[in-house]
């Protein structure tokens, strides 16, 4: 019987096939994240929790070393991170009312100055701007508020994600030691092994992702407002505590804080200090990526900056600000698993950096 010639050339099939497989991935990923839209009350709870388990894990083992039974080393552990988040919180949103108003004055006193050098915007005034801008918060205020029954129904939607991501910061703390069992348990036959290599690599990743991040944002904020203070620079504990939140954004977060603190010291000291204020800034980013990141970031979360850049614009698109916070740690642990599947096992840092630095541009 002859041979027949296939309809299509081998490099047109083989091209079909990546199509298929890549518009299959893509559907069960699109389905995935309406999945979690959908049930976000339940997901952003167990995220943050897993973010806390990574994060408070070695805090755990401690205790646990020590004698104390799991349990009472689980309570310990998440009294401990009620505390210390508890108390940080206080004192970030301590430091932004009470510099706020100079905050805002001396970014509008740049805008001021801008528009007295450059000319921008003569037939408008700041004073206009900053009204027009007032009123379209208080516009936008009052119809996201929706009422006082919404603005409550918020508050208790954060208090409860609140306390369910502390309960089941809890319960994986207590019971981490069954999760090879887990895996073993609900992989199907044979792959357990692999399952659980791919859940250890993912966590490996987040666990990176959460204490680097935490170490290197606490250097960053002390230099950089040991710096302002220095410098004299109004609400420089406030900008400070700016830039230690914003390290939680790779990139992106350290660029905003860094050019607020940079335009706060412009409008308030002059543009000599304002070159200064950049000094301390930019000199905090290259210590931060070149000793810091290096020494403190774990070799399991390695991601381009563009990279980067991209899982943080996709999270905010699904997620607003939450997105943003949880789009680099998730992004990691995918990749960690992708890497456990081809058989890579984590090197040292390459040059594009790590993820979940606060690196600026």
């Amino acid at each position: 019987m002859p041979n027949q010639n296939p309809l299509l050339p081998d490099a047109a099939r083989r091209t079909a096939a990546w199509c298929g497989v890549v518009l299959l991935v893509t559907g069960v990923a699109a389905v995935a994240i309406w999945l979690c839209v959908i049930f976000k009350t339940a997901i952003t709870p167990v995220l943050l929790a897993l973010l806390g388990t990574a994060l408070l894990g070695p805090v755990h083992r401690w205790l646990t070393a020590r004698g104390l039974k799991r349990s009472l080393a689980a309570a310990l552990t998440c009294v401990l991170l009620v505390a210390v988040v508890g108390g940080a919180g206080y004192i970030v949103v301590t430091a932004l009312v009470d510099t706020g108003d100079q905050i805002v004055r001396s970014l509008k006193d740049t805008a001021q100055w801008v528009v007295d050098h450059f000319g921008i915007g003569r037939t408008t005034s700041v004073d206009d701007l900053a009204s027009n801008a007032q009123k379209l918060v208080e516009k936008f205020g009052a119809s996201a508020a929706g009422g006082l029954l919404s603005g409550l129904s918020l508050i208790g939607s954060l208090i409860a994600t609140s306390v369910l991501a502390l309960l089941l910061t809890f319960f994986f703390l207590r019971d981490s030691d069954r999760a090879a069992q887990l895996a073993h348990s609900v992989a199907p036959r044979g792959t357990g092994e692999l399952v659980e290599a791919m859940g250890r690599r993912a966590f490996e990743a987040v666990q990176g992702f959460m204490r680097g991040t935490t170490f290197i944002a606490l250097i960053d904020a002390v230099c950089i407002t040991v710096g302002l203070l220095i410098l004299r620079v109004p609400g420089a504990v406030g900008l400070g505590a700016l830039v230690f939140v914003g390290a939680y954004i790779p990139y992106l977060g350290a660029f905003i804080s860094g050019a607020v603190a940079v335009l706060v010291a412009l409008a308030d000291r002059g543009f000599v200090i304002a070159l200064w204020a950049l000094g301390v800034v930019l000199a905090v980013q290259v210590l931060e990526g070149h000793v810091l990141q290096p020494m403190i970031q774990s070799r399991t979360v390695q991601m381009h900056p563009a990279m980067i850049m991209i899982a943080i614009t996709a999270g905010a698109s699904v997620a607003g600000l939450l997105g943003m916070l949880l789009a680099v740690p998730v992004c990691a642990a995918a990749f960690g698993i992708l890497g456990e599947l081809r058989g890579d096992r984590p090197g040292p840092p390459s040059g594009g950096g790590p993820a979940g630095g606060a690196s600026g541009p």
